[in-house]
């Protein structure tokens, strides 16, 4: 039964159509349910309103700024107007670029090569690998997991202040954290980096599906993100903001698009002039219907309104935390605490359960898709678990049968197209899975726990 009332219930909107959202999937127990997609902090299903306005540009489709054609004209604007929808959704400064990449992971490893020589770059354990592991060619300072915002900015400004020497500097942070759901003190983070003479750059990839995201209120350098935890098609990621670090770099890629002049010389080389604009960083024939998958989400959750989608989501929240904490056996993970806002991604252990036995019996018994594993932030979740966060891990399930302990953790995550059904169901599975445990048997199959045949 939920915990809010019915007054209460009213006054949050309904889901906003998904791809997928009648799937059916098959139980061991027999019959068929729909299925839960509770693991949006890993893929967000496509927005029905995205797949229908790339549908209807497919038949139009075609090469991009220096084909004659009409089409090839119609997809040139589709792709520039999709650049200012992105621009305009992150609250882009005028003079800030909109680069279009594959991914997060795509965008931070181009801000990577941009960086100026001797730069030096701040980054805390806490960060997913996408956005930690790109900067092994700089002098990079990792930090440890704060405990409170305040720690992390306290924890920031000393390593700033005491950096020598005293050159360019990156700090690279998490505007929601992939574990845990938290949000960081962006803001406040961004004013200790600026006031040490550092840049800073927002991994947002679980921050912009679920909160508004604007590079001139939050007054960081640049902000990355993916399409597909955006509720758009895979391929497709976002680096923007300021422009003379990566107008003074070496292109991404080498490649047509990216060369604004090529010619010969008389010793037999090539000369080329680079673009200055985003081109630069994006060499080769571009993903066109990526880019305008992206804008056309960004629409569709502007449009839909932010207030009402975080309202909503924050409703879900709520009854998840309730649920979970109504099970002993079960440890929310957290870095901040209880009180901290949060999106809608918690991740979680179950006492005498390996993770991935759990996961399974989700999915199996009970048509729910989440995640279980280390999340590729490795060392977050062993500091939370209370482990070695040197301990080498991999991302996935451990090799453990089901009963064995397992040094993974479950994650639920959700958002805009999550009905409440999906989280009733999830929060009555993992109270019937506790209480009476899984009703099949599971054994392991590489590296996984799968339902035994």
């Amino acid at each position: 039964m939920s915990v809010f009332t019915a007054a209460a219930d009213q006054s949050v909107c309904a889901p906003l159509p998904v791809l997928g959202r009648d799937v059916t999937v098959p139980l061991v127990t027999g019959g068929e349910v729909t299925y839960a997609a509770l693991d949006y902090a890993a893929s967000a299903p496509a927005l029905q309103r995205v797949w229908d306005d790339v549908a209807a540009y497919a038949p139009y489709y075609g090469s991009v700024h220096r084909g004659a054609g009409y089409l090839s004209q119609l997809s040139t604007d589709l792709f520039e107007n999709a650049r200012k929808t992105v621009a305009d959704f992150l609250g882009c400064r005028p003079d800030d670029q909109v680069v279009f990449t594959r991914s997060t992971t795509d965008s931070l490893n181009l801000l990577a090569r941009a960086l100026p020589a001797d730069c030096q770059v701040f980054v805390f354990e806490t960060e997913h690998h996408a956005s930690l592991l790109p900067w092994q060619d700089a002098h990079v300072t990792y930090l440890n997991a704060p405990r409170t915002p305040q720690q992390a900015v306290a924890a920031l400004e000393r390593a700033l202040a005491d950096r020598d020497p005293y050159g360019p500097a990156l700090v690279c942070v998490t505007g929601a954290s992939n574990v845990t759901g938290e949000l960081w003190p962006v803001r406040e983070l961004a004013t200790a980096a600026h006031a040490h003479g550092a840049r800073i750059v927002l991994d947002a990839a679980q921050l912009a599906p679920h909160h508004p995201v604007s590079l001139r209120d939050l007054d960081v350098d640049w902000v990355a993100f993916s399409g597909h935890k955006l509720y758009a098609p895979f391929g497709s990621g976002v680096l923007a903001g300021r422009a003379d670090w990566l107008r003074a770099a070496e292109p991404y890629l080498a490649g047509g698009g990216a060369s604004r002049k090529v010619s010969r010389r008389q010793d037999g080389g090539v000369d080329v002039e680079w673009h200055d604009s985003a081109a630069r960083h994006e060499a080769g024939s571009p993903n066109v219907i990526g880019a305008y998958s992206i804008a056309a989400a960004c629409r569709a959750l502007t449009e839909a309104g932010w207030d009402t989608l975080v309202a909503r989501e924050q409703h879900l929240v709520r009854r998840v935390r309730a649920g979970l904490a109504e099970v002993p056996q079960v440890k929310v993970l957290s870095l901040f605490g209880d009180d901290a806002p949060r999106v809608g991604v918690i991740s979680f252990v179950v006492e005498g359960w390996n993770s991935s036995h759990f996961a399974a019996a989700l999915s199996a018994e009970y048509g729910i898709g989440v995640r279980d594993g280390l999340f590729c932030a490795h060392p977050l979740v062993r500091t939370l678990l209370g482990t070695d966060p040197q301990t080498q891990g991999e991302c996935g399930a451990p090799e453990a049968a089901p009963g064995e302990k397992s040094l993974n953790a479950i994650r639920v995550s959700f958002g805009a197209g999550t009905p409440d059904e999906h989280v009733e169901r999830f929060v009555t599975a993992v109270r019937e899975l506790v209480t009476d445990g899984a009703k099949w048997t599971y054994r392991t199959e590489g590296g996984r726990c799968v339902p035994a045949v």
